[in-house]
């Protein structure tokens, strides 16, 4: 899809009614070809389109009806989103435009009004960029009789503008680590993401708690989350959730007005709740959170359901209620629509849930990861690919497909040895070998050596107390007690909680 027909693709009905009134009246002749042009678009009608252009006389007629038909949308795209969005940040944009018209035109009474009432919204909403804007034009107009006194408006510009420093240093910072973090997934670059962190805090001077707004929270949260992700111990970072809670206590009021970032925000600490196996406070917060996908005539709704399911299907199925857990997943997955990465996360979800639970239906799942191992390390990232490998593994090795199990161990080594022992996780390459010993021989779980390994990769878990790394463990656990997979993984956890 190129990017003339995905504009149409996002536009709704009206909006395509409303583009053909606009070109309508822009077109200054008859013969103007563009309106038909866009309904040809709005159809997909492609084998018209290539019937109707086959010279290339009428080529390069197509190609320059294109370029104009774009640029028309855009323009109108950006006219209506401007016309038409309602956001409190809009509207102080909408009255700082309208108090500079005033100015040029010498309504300065009006203007300064405008101005005031859009700083008004602005300190409220926390927009320090418009802020800085606002006060740059009461500034600029400060000799005019009527204008708020310079001296505070000085005042004010240098509060802000430190306040705004702060964020764009935060925001600077965020967009380095956020590229790092993409080449650590996608690339499988090795980084010291812990000592990233630090140095690039450092080297922008930033201080978290000199400006905290729901925007800079999900930036800090999301970082966080992913070093947490990446080092399997989402204890680390605790300290971030207790910033966290507290501020969101406080700025309820502006909760509505930064919707987007509080939903991702009361997403990000149900996550790490979860994944500290606080179950009940997680789901507590994934209450709170569909909540916020309610409001504003659920606005945010389609585009968080799918990783709320997520979240609520693990939490359902870590507390012993697999059905509810299945259930939710599978409505989400009847979705279809939605992000491709948070689509991979259901199906894998289903995998784990049904081969836990020795049920082969696990089976119809996995079968819809169809693209190669290369494909999902640049989608969805090196840690997702290895995971899903890992998994892949044991649900061969769970149903006795050992030839296909032993396959699938092999190509794991081949592609993953070096990248995870350069990352210094050794101890998955361990857990592989303890694996590829069980499946060659199933009496070697009642060995010392395999026990004792097994033992200190289990310590290993229990440290960092992640719900992933205990279910993986749990697996190989399992055969050694000769038990259900699935209730000793529920038993690893409530006793790794209590620890």
């Amino acid at each position: 899809m190129n990017a003339l027909d995905e504009v149409v693709s996002m536009m709704s009905l009206k909006d395509k009614k409303s583009f053909v009134t606009y070109l309508g009246k822009k077109n200054k002749r008859k013969d103007v070809h563009n309106i038909n042009f866009f309904k040809l678009l709005e159809t997909d009608d492609i084998n018209t389109l290539k019937n109707r252009y086959k010279t290339k006389k009428s080529a390069d007629v197509y190609h320059a009806l294109r370029k104009r038909m774009y640029d028309s949308l855009i323009a109108f795209m950006a006219n209506r989103t401007f016309e038409y969005t309602t956001s409190a940040e809009h509207e102080v944009l909408r009255l700082l435009v309208v108090a500079r018209a005033f100015l040029e035109h010498n309504l300065y009474k009006t203007a300064f009004k405008c101005l005031a009432k859009a700083e008004t919204k602005a300190l409220t909403l926390e927009q320090f960029s418009l802020l800085n804007e606002i006060y740059h034009t009461q500034i600029q107009f400060a000799h005019i009789e009527g204008s708020p006194q310079l001296d505070g408006v000085i005042a004010k510009f240098t509060a802000n503008r430190q306040k705004l420093y702060y964020e764009e240093q935060l925001n600077l910072g965020y967009a380095l680590l956020r590229k790092e973090l993409a080449d650590i997934y996608h690339k499988g670059k090795i980084v010291d993401l812990r000592a990233l962190i630090q140095n690039t805090i450092k080297s922008l001077n930033i201080s978290l708690d000199e400006v905290l707004t729901f925007k800079s929270l999900y930036q800090i949260l999301f970082i966080a989350n992913e070093y947490a992700s990446i080092n399997s111990d989402y204890s680390l970072i605790t300290s971030f959730v207790n910033k966290s809670l507290p501020f969101i206590q406080d700025k309820k009021e502006l909760a509505g007005k930064h919707l987007y970032y509080h939903i991702y925000v009361l997403y990000f600490i149900a996550n790490i709740y979860f994944r500290n196996r606080e179950f009940a406070t997680s789901l507590r917060y994934l209450e709170l959170m569909q909540e916020q996908m309610q409001v504003q005539n659920k606005k945010y709704y389609k585009r968080f359901f799918m990783r709320w399911s997520l979240l609520l299907g693990l939490n359902q199925h870590y507390t012993n209620n697999p059905d509810a857990a299945k259930a939710t997943i599978q409505k989400a997955l009847n979705q279809q629509k939605g992000d491709v990465t948070d689509l991979n996360d259901l199906l894998l979800c289903m995998v784990v849930f049904y081969s836990q639970q020795a049920d082969k239906t696990a089976f119809k799942y996995m079968r819809q990861f169809a693209h190669t191992d290369s494909w999902y390390e640049k989608r969805m990232g090196m840690d997702w690919a290895i995971k899903k490998a890992l998994v892949e593994i044991i649900l061969q090795a769970e149903f006795d497909n050992q030839e296909l199990a032993l396959s699938r161990i092999k190509g794991f080594k081949r592609r993953y040895k070096k990248y995870l022992t350069d990352v210094k996780e050794g101890k998955v390459l361990e857990y592989v070998q303890l694996a590829e010993k069980y499946i060659l021989n199933a009496d070697v779980i009642y060995t010392k050596l395999f026990n004792d390994k097994l033992q200190e990769l289990m310590a290993m878990a229990t440290a960092t107390q992640d719900v992933f790394v205990l279910s993986f463990i749990a697996w190989l656990y399992a055969k050694t007690q000769n038990k259900p997979v699935y209730e000793v993984t529920l038993s690893l956890l409530n006793e790794s909680a209590t620890v």
